[in-house]
C-alpha cells in the first residue's frame, strides 16, 4: 500500500468526482440565474424551440432523459403553461409535443442568460480550453 493507504487511489484525480464537482457548480450558476426552471427543463424547452412539434419519446431521446424523467419534466412544464400535449395525429398512443406563446416567449429570454451560465461555468478556462473541454466531454 502507499501512503494514502488505497494503492495510490485519490478520490480527488477521479474523472467522476471531478465531473460531479463541476456538475455541482454548474447546476448552482444555473439557479442562482434561472431561477424558474432546472436544466433538464430548460434542456426540453430549447429543444422544442429547436425541432417543434415533436412526440414525447424523441423529445426525452434528444435532450438524453428516460421516459419516466421526460414525463415528469414535460408535466411540469405543461402545469407552469410552458408546453401543451395533445394525441398524434398518426399514432394515438403517443403525445405530441408544444411549445405554448408562454413557453417560447420564456425559453427566447432565458437563451442569452443560459449562455452567460455558460460562460460563468466555463470562466476559469480560455476559449480555446473551454472548446477543447465540450470536445472532450463528447468522446466520453
Amino acid at each position: 500500500m502507499t501512503e494514502t493507504g488505497l494503492n495510490g487511489y485519490l478520490l480527488e484525480d477521479q474523472i467522476g468526482f471531478r465531473l460531479r464537482v463541476a456538475n455541482q457548480r454548474h447546476l448552482e450558476i444555473f439557479a442562482a440565474n434561472t431561477g424558474d426552471v432546472t436544466p433538464m427543463q430548460f434542456s426540453t424547452l430549447i429543444k422544442l424551440k429547436e425541432v417543434g412539434v415533436m412526440s414525447q419519446n424523441h423529445l426525452g431521446r434528444l435532450v438524453a432523459m428516460d421516459a419516466a424523467t421526460t414525463k415528469g419534466v414535460i408535466d411540469r412544464l405543461r402545469k407552469k403553461g410552458y408546453l401543451t400535449t395533445v394525441p398524434s395525429t398518426t399514432d394515438l398512443r403517443r403525445l405530441d409535443i408544444s411549445l405554448t406563446p408562454l413557453g417560447d416567449a420564456f425559453v427566447t429570454s432565458l437563451i442569452p442568460v443560459a449562455q452567460q451560465i455558460s460562460e460563468q461555468t466555463t470562466r476559469n478556462l480560455t476559449a480555446r480550453e473551454a472548446r477543447q473541454l465540450l470536445t472532450l466531454l463528447e468522446k466520453l
